[in-house]
């Protein structure tokens, strides 16, 4: 569960850093942090279930 919300905080960070570079407006951050957390989220979910499956 740290994984996920490890990968999900990380990529709502990338995608407002993303979004700023573009020059967007607040509303423009907001909607590519939410849907690059939402995109690393998942990735995280799928490493923590391979992590549990192969390690575990």
């Amino acid at each position: 569960m740290v994984v996920v919300l490890g990968m999900a905080i990380l990529g709502a960070i990338l995608g407002a850093i993303t979004a700023r570079k573009r020059k967007g407006s607040g509303a423009d951050i907001a909607q590519y942090a939410a849907g690059y957390g939402i995109a690393f989220a998942l990735l995280g979910l799928v490493l923590s279930l391979l992590l549990v499956r192969f390690v575990v």
